[in-house]
């Protein structure tokens, strides 16, 4: 039996960590929008920095929560796995194209 590839396992553990980041997200919007904001009296509605309470606990809130995650799912949690050799390079093309810019800048004049 031959070994999972490694680049199929991260992208397995990144893709369920998102999906389970994303149905949390969604059940806490939606269960806390319809159980506070829905049927409510209008004297009972409070503001938080000018969102209704009830929309800025139910939406503003996840949404800036799941803003920071994505910073730190990208920068922290998602690696980088080996690719293995370029077949290109491999076979000998080391050269670069004759119009292509030398890497030092621009060409002389």
């Amino acid at each position: 039996m031959s070994q999972e590839d490694p680049v199929l396992r991260s992208s397995r553990r990144e893709a369920l960590v998102v999906l389970c980041v994303w149905l949390g997200a969604l059940a806490w919007t939606v269960g806390y929008c319809w159980r506070h904001g829905y049927g409510r009296p209008a004297e009972g509605l409070t503001f938080v920095l000018g969102f209704p309470d009830w929309v800025f606990w139910g939406i503003v809130v996840p949404w800036a929560a799941c803003i920071l995650f994505s910073f730190w799912f990208a920068f922290r949690f998602m690696t980088d796995e080996d690719l293995g050799e370029d077949p290109e390079l491999s076979a000998g093309e080391h050269e670069p194209p004759k119009d292509a810019e030398p890497p030092g800048g621009s060409r002389a004049r």
